[in-house]
């Protein structure tokens, strides 16, 4: 049988017809991608967000079990520490109390003046990671941001609960079960309450970060979000509520009544 030869303009249209097809399904391959883009985008913001709350979870253990073994909960870090630096992720305390950088700053300093419960009721810096054992950052990268209620973080020979009636110091607490905390929590920054008189709250920045603390001691710039501001102002308001296209922070805080109920199944308290 003879071989036959196709003619070259045949042979041009089956290559042809081949890069057309190649062409097409990387066209397709292509547009498919990038249909997946929102999708995967979306997952990974989703699995990043469960991470962070399931360490603002794991923190709010941390804190209790804390207390249970110390009869105080901690003070914050230095947020302005870089990992690795001295006393960076540890308890800013100046002698029985928390340091402040001034006696009414309420921002945490190892080198500043020790709060108390007239000038700074409460302190602000990022929680304690390596007091607590607990991750530095967030699924984002960034530190959370912590406030303490001082007279709940005092060493027990302060001996002082702020009760009135005064009651006797615990032997065993810092604090009483007639102390109240400070920071209170709200809908909105001019909201209802929905937390009053809290202990201690931590914050995630969520995913734009803003007011949140990096792992080189820098902040990130502030929202310009009058809710998200509340959060990284070093004051004692903080503001929860669902996400909105300019609000993404996550918060968790210490509950009297269960921070209450432990430390008195511990013994600790009354």
């Amino acid at each position: 049988m003879k071989n036959q030869t196709i003619p070259s303009n045949t042979a041009m249209r089956i290559g042809g017809f081949t890069l057309v097809e190649m062409a097409m399904v990387l066209v397709i391959v292509a547009l498919l991608l990038i249909g997946l883009m929102p999708t995967i985008s979306s997952q990974i913001e989703q699995r990043r967000i469960s991470e962070t709350k399931s360490q603002l979870q794991e923190t709010q253990q941390a804190l209790i079990g804390f207390a249970l073994i110390n009869g105080r909960l901690p003070c914050p870090a230095q947020a302005s520490l870089a990992t690795g630096a001295a006393n960076a992720g540890l308890e800013a305390r100046n002698g029985n109390t928390c340091g402040c950088v001034t006696s009414g700053g309420g921002v945490a300093s190892a080198s500043g003046v020790a709060c108390d419960n007239t000038t700074s009721t409460s302190v602000t810096g990022v929680l304690p990671w390596a007091t607590l054992g607990i991750s530095e950052t967030d699924a984002w990268n960034r530190r959370f941001t912590y406030r303490v209620t001082t007279r709940f973080a005092d060493e027990i020979v302060a001996g002082t609960t702020d009760c009135n009636p005064a009651v006797t110091a615990p032997i065993t607490s810092s604090f009483a079960l007639c102390s109240q905390g400070v920071p209170n929590i709200l809908s909105a920054s001019s909201g209802t309450t929905i937390a009053a008189n809290v202990p201690a709250v931590f914050v995630s920045h969520g995913r734009n970060g803003a007011g949140a603390f990096d792992s080189r001691g820098s902040q990130l710039a502030e929202s310009s979000n009058s809710d998200e501001k509340e959060n990284s102002d070093n004051d004692g308001s903080f503001v929860s509520h669902e996400f909105t296209p300019e609000y993404d922070d996550l918060l968790g805080w210490i509950s009297p009544a269960i921070l209450f109920s432990k430390m008195v199944s511990a013994d600790k308290l009354p």
